[in-house]
């Protein structure tokens, strides 16, 4: 038995603005979705210790996010705001793209104000407020990290004058989302993705199954996705500050590039990947996925 859209969303017919945001109205949360955010909050707080990157870990504790419950988006903003100038602005759900690259080219960065509903608190389609801001915000403390994700909402506008979205959203997806990144004391999470998800915090580093590749800009920009289960192939940077130094650049050759080259499929290994680790699909095998 699925959730209703309601259950799903509360905020689901809730006014929006000219910017799509909405009032959290922090005060009608009801004790048992404060509660539900306290048990996605202690179990991925358990996983994440040697698995996540030390900026998330230490932003997390800067910004006070704790499982006390949902967090009041502008106090949170307070916070955010006096570390980076980032604020955390509310949203009923997905937004459209345009609007999306505008809030983050002014360091505003939308995040659902609902919770998922209590059936569906292992996995939901659509982002909510714990993976949000429990995944994303921390990372929005670390300078070169909120200057990269500027850069990105600024390069968003050319992408879809261009038609080129889809490339754009693949580095989002690769970084941001399902991002990993090489420490001395071996491979860490930082995408949101993967840290709102107790499986894919394991299976992200530990399972045999997934392919881990170094980053490689135009390679990440051709390489397809999947939405709705673990990813095939992880993409490993080097830093923060090689993902800003390699990013913040005029796309316009790249984009011109792209156009000539095929797209790469999730499983697939090509020539020149920095490969880091050769997964053996073990996983999407047994579940008759193309590998």
């Amino acid at each position: 038995m699925t959730a209703t859209s309601e259950e799903k969303n509360r905020y689901a017919h809730a006014p929006r603005k000219a910017d799509w945001t909405i009032d959290q109205d922090w005060t009608s949360y009801t004790p048992e979705e404060h509660d539900r955010w306290s048990r996605l909050f202690a179990r991925q707080e358990k996983l994440l210790p040697g698995r996540a990157c030390d900026a998330f870990l230490a932003a997390k504790e800067k910004l006070q996010l704790s499982p006390g419950g949902i967090p009041d988006f502008a106090e949170l903003s307070e916070r955010l705001g006096a570390l980076t100038g980032w604020r955390v602005v509310p949203v009923a759900g997905l937004i459209p793209d345009d609007v999306f690259f505008e809030h983050l080219a002014n360091r505003r960065f939308p995040a659902g104000a609902f919770i998922r509903p209590e059936r569906e608190l292992d996995y939901l389609s659509e982002p909510d407020v714990f993976h949000d801001v429990f995944g994303h915000v921390p990372l929005l403390a670390d300078p070169v990290f909120a200057r990269f994700l500027e850069a990105y909402g600024k390069g968003g506008a050319r992408a879809l004058q261009r038609g080129q979205l889809h490339n754009l959203a693949r580095l989002y997806w690769r970084t941001v989302e399902f991002g990993l990144i090489r420490t001395p004391r071996g491979l860490r999470i930082f995408g949101a993705g993967i840290l709102s998800s107790p499986g894919e915090t394991v299976f992200s580093l530990e399972d045999t199954s997934p392919n881990r590749i170094g980053f490689d800009l135009m390679r990440i920009m051709r390489t397809k996705y999947i939405i709705s289960d673990y990813q095939q192939s992880y993409f490993v940077v080097d830093s923060f500050g090689q993902l800003l130094a390699e990013c913040y650049q005029d796309f316009g050759a790249l984009y011109e590039a792209l156009r000539a080259q095929p797209d790469i499929e999730p499983h697939e290994l090509v020539a020149g990947d920095r490969l880091i680790t050769k997964g053996d699909l073990h996983y999407f095998g047994e579940k008759g996925v193309a590998a």
